[in-house]
């Protein structure tokens, strides 16, 4: 209960905590956002991380001199990037064995099913529109994976997906997160980038269901 109340704290104020961090520990701020992104990324045991609030933060932090954005941003891509590419592997090792998981405390069987029926519906390019989707990115390299997906074929994706995900949202918070109403309002942005993209992918995935069950009937 302890690590879920920390957890929570931590992806509802992470422009608290990561602005300590840096005023602490300076440059070691970039080895703790590569690690983050990596685990988010590369494990799918780890898909409650914080994802697009943490590059929000990150661009508001830069935005006023605390972080390098250059550098913040080939990081976090590096992270990106390397993270799906251990997550592919995984999945790839796996295989079909995924498919028969059960739900547990270390894996989520239902983000995995949905991952699977929205990779089923658009291919390759689930790897780039995931990484926008909160545990949809931790669960389409895997799924990717355990489909087979050529190594050449996924790595384009990967490092397609992982710059605009990264490039886009630091440099939205290069430039919007030190607005005053952005930074009265924070926790609701936060909220709306984890239930937004969500939802979507919950009414994709129940629209797929319903015409599968329409086909059988």
């Amino acid at each position: 209960m302890e690590i879920i109340t920390f957890l929570f704290d931590l992806i509802m104020h992470i422009d608290v905590h990561l602005e300590l961090f840096v005023r602490h520990n300076g440059a070691w701020v970039y080895a703790l956002l590569f690690l983050i992104i990596f685990v988010e990324t590369g494990l799918v045991v780890m898909p409650f991380l914080p994802g697009d609030s943490l590059l929000f933060v990150v661009g508001a932090l830069a935005g006023v001199g605390l972080m390098s954005y250059p550098l913040s941003v080939a990081i976090l891509i590096a992270a990106a990037v390397a993270g799906n590419q251990t997550n592919y592997a995984i999945g790839r090792k796996v295989g079909d064995r995924a498919l028969g998981w059960k739900n547990s405390k270390w894996f989520n069987k239902d983000a995995f099913d949905k991952a699977h029926a929205f990779y089923e519906r658009n291919g390759g390019i689930t790897i780039v529109a995931a990484r926008f989707m909160p545990f949809m990115r931790t669960f389409a390299p895997f799924v990717a994976g355990v489909a087979q997906m050529t190594r050449s074929r996924f790595t384009l994706f990967d490092v397609t997906g992982g710059a605009l995900w990264v490039g886009s949202i630091v440099t939205i918070g290069y430039f919007f997160g030190n607005l005053p109403w952005v930074k009265a309002h924070l926790s609701h942005i936060i909220w709306a980038m984890i239930l937004i993209p969500g939802v979507v992918v919950l009414v994709g995935y129940f629209k797929d269901k319903n015409k599968s069950q329409s086909r059988l009937d």
